[in-house]
């Protein structure tokens, strides 16, 4: 078992049932994701979402970390990043059976995503039906621009390396 809290700061804390802190996660994408104020897991607990004030969902791979922890060679992977809504993020869960998170958010909109790739199915209360099959349509919801952001690398932040930059002077420069 792991307990997960997510905080204003835009990191991720994950704990042992004991109370000891075993990873503290920032974003690592470029859309700056703000304060979060809701995350959940697959029933597996091998994908983390979470949601954030700014209205972004980021989708973290968690399984080989869980495996085994104290491996150093166990990474948590930051997959996907994308714009679910304009204003903030209240709640989130996915639906492995279909492959589908739910978002709601405080401007009262309930939306459809596909939990791999973050593309827009529609939104709760639409005319037409979901159709949860095709994945191929890149279509947005009227109040968001921003396509879903793959990552690609690994999500990891850079440790501060003390580096030396003596003063000399070269006079043939």
């Amino acid at each position: 078992p792991i307990l997960a809290s997510a905080h204003e700061r835009s990191c991720i804390r994950l704990w042992s049932i004991q109370g000891n802190l075993m990873k503290e996660l920032l974003p690592f994408s470029e859309q700056p994701s703000g304060p979060l104020t809701a995350l959940c897991t697959d029933i597996f607990t091998k994908i983390l979402l979470t949601g954030s004030k700014e209205g972004y969902v980021i989708r973290w791979n968690i399984a080989s970390f869980l495996e085994d922890s104290r491996n150093k060679k166990n990474k948590i992977k930051e997959e996907l990043c994308w714009r679910a809504h304009a204003t903030e993020v209240v709640d989130l869960f996915i639906e492995e059976e279909k492959n589908v998170v739910v978002t709601a958010s405080i401007d009262g909109s309930v939306r459809l995503w596909h939990a791999v790739t973050g593309y827009y199915f529609g939104y709760f209360g639409q005319a037409r039906k979901f159709e949860l099959s095709d994945t191929s349509r890149l279509i947005l919801p009227s109040d968001v621009k921003d396509f879903s952001a793959i990552i690609k690398v690994e999500s990891q932040h850079m440790e501060k390396k003390k580096v030396i930059y003596p003063l000399t002077l070269d006079r043939d420069k």
